[in-house]
């Protein structure tokens, strides 16, 4: 088989990871992170193609910008001409693709091994954490778009004010979202990471919290250290750099080892950049300031944790070179992302569409991908606090059985600002059989009761919307969530399915 090179080199002469000439087969393809990944290869030069399950959108715009893409996975879907195999880290050992790949003596490689063999010889930027991981980095790339420094990005969401989840700039700035699923981040190799929080996730592949925070530990020591006075000509900036959250309890057994520049965010006035929040203005702080602060702005989005995420994009900005008055005015001009409390639309209690403009006569729907306790209790305070509803009706989908057993009491917990919770079947994803039998979507409506909620299980999604037919008033919000495709339910509701 013919060697096809590897690396190139940049402006600066650094060595850089390529696949110009290479053909290269994305197994799961349909994924956001695949599709994103599979578009970037092709811009760097790669023949692509891959399959998956299932038709979808994202399918049919992967093909529109030319990569084939098989409904089928077989070995036969495998094509002719094939130098490197991509897989997902959902994708098992016995999948009929992965097993022809190996007796091809092909090259295979995990979505994150690829994705952080492009960080080599660029400016990498990895945003790591249990939340917010998609906000974060679609913002960065949001404000250094408008901010002229020209990124390559791929995002695990759809943020169609940036053009989606991928872009290829012009410049050797490459960010990522860095995943602690099966340890992905661990294959990166970023300049500059930011740590958003930690905490108990995944606990299907974790044994413990001290297991993920020593998964983060070692994320963050991949990140260079920083550079001395002699190496940077009497400058103490260059090298790595991690920002990490001041508040969580983990911070010090991550960083105490580490090489790298490390610098604290977060509310408490310990921290090394402080966030303030006074009405609907914001303010970011730095070391011993405590006046004017550094950056002032107006959150465009509801919630402490997204003016959080947003000073953390914000800092990562002005280490890449952008300046402060443009990151503000690139943040206050930042419209979201998909599934992200994402208002869907209004509608009136006779089901006809409405314009929003009076809150209080109309039904507001809200969409988000919240499927841990942490995000549904984070979300639904920010819903709550931000639209003022006269109810808050929840319409949650937990995903993953594992996660739902593991997490049952602080599920049932995590509801407290809804007024009535609504619960379909749990969507299965990566369990065994063994675990899909252990906890059903019933024994978290009895948690929920349990703890005074109104709750119900409904199935199949027309029967929710039946419900939603039945029990919504004028003033209600409806939020969708979860990390399925509870959204149908939304867009049913309103009319647009």
């Amino acid at each position: 088989m013919m060697t096809l090179p590897t690396s190139d080199k940049d402006k600066t002469g650094n060595s850089v990871t390529t696949l110009t000439g290479r053909r290269v087969h994305f197994v799961g393809i349909g994924g956001c992170g695949m599709s994103g990944l599979a578009r970037l290869a092709k811009h760097l030069g790669a023949k692509c193609s891959g399959s998956d399950l299932n038709d979808s959108d994202t399918v049919k715009a992967l093909r529109d910008n030319g990569i084939g893409v098989e409904l089928e996975q077989s070995a036969k879907s495998l094509p002719g001409e094939c130098d490197l195999v991509v897989i997902s880290a959902a994708i098992r050992d016995d999948h009929p693709e992965l097993a022809e790949a190996v007796r091809r003596g092909i090259e295979v490689k995990k979505y994150a091994q690829l994705l952080g063999e492009l960080m080599i010889g660029r400016t990498g930027v990895a945003i790591a954490g249990t939340h917010g991981k998609s906000t974060t980095t679609s913002m960065l790339s949001h404000i250094l778009i408008q901010t002229g420094l020209d990124p390559s990005f791929i995002v695990g969401a759809n943020c169609r004010q940036i053009g989606g989840g991928v872009r290829v700039g012009e410049s050797d700035i490459l960010i990522a979202e860095a995943c602690e699923y099966d340890r992905s981040f661990h294959n990166f190799f970023p300049t500059h990471a930011s740590i958003l929080n930690v905490e108990a996730d995944h606990l299907d592949l974790y044994s413990s919290l001290d297991e993920i925070v020593e998964a983060f530990k070692v994320f963050a020591q991949r990140i260079p250290a920083k550079k001395t006075d002699a190496e940077h000509g009497g400058n103490t900036s260059g090298g790595g750099t991690l920002l990490i959250n001041h508040e969580m309890p983990h911070r010090i057994p991550i960083t105490a080892e580490l090489n790298c520049a490390v610098e604290t965010i977060g509310f408490a006035p310990q921290a090394d950049w402080r966030v303030g929040i006074k009405g609907h203005h914001a303010r970011l702080h730095h070391g011993e300031d405590d006046t004017d602060g550094v950056m002032d702005w107006t959150p465009p989005m509801p919630g402490e944790h997204m003016t959080y995420n947003a000073a953390v994009a914000a800092i990562t900005a002005h280490r890449l070179g952008a300046a402060w008055p443009d990151i503000a005015k690139a943040i206050e001009g930042f419209t979201g992302l998909d599934r992200r409390m994402q208002l869907m639309g209004y509608r009136n209690a006779d089901g006809g569409k409405a314009d929003g403009s009076n809150p209080a006569d109309v039904i507001t729907v809200v969409d988000d991908y919240g499927h841990h306790p942490t995000e549904v209790d984070t979300t639904l305070r920010a819903l709550r606090h931000h639209y003022q509803p006269k109810r808050l009706i929840c319409v949650f989908q937990p995903h993953q059985h594992s996660r739902t057993r593991f997490f049952m009491d602080e599920f049932a917990a995590s509801f407290s600002s809804a007024d009535t919770v609504i619960v379909p079947h749990i969507y299965f994803v990566r369990d065994s059989e063994k675990e899909r039998h252990a906890v059903t979507a019933g024994d978290l409506v009895d948690r929920l009761r349990g703890k005074d909620v109104q709750a119900m299980h409904l199935y199949p999604f027309g029967a929710i919307i039946e419900q939603l037919e039945l029990i919504t008033k004028p003033g209600d919000l409806v939020v969708t969530m979860g990390a399925g495709n509870v959204w149908e339910v939304a867009k049913e509701f309103l009319g647009e399915g």
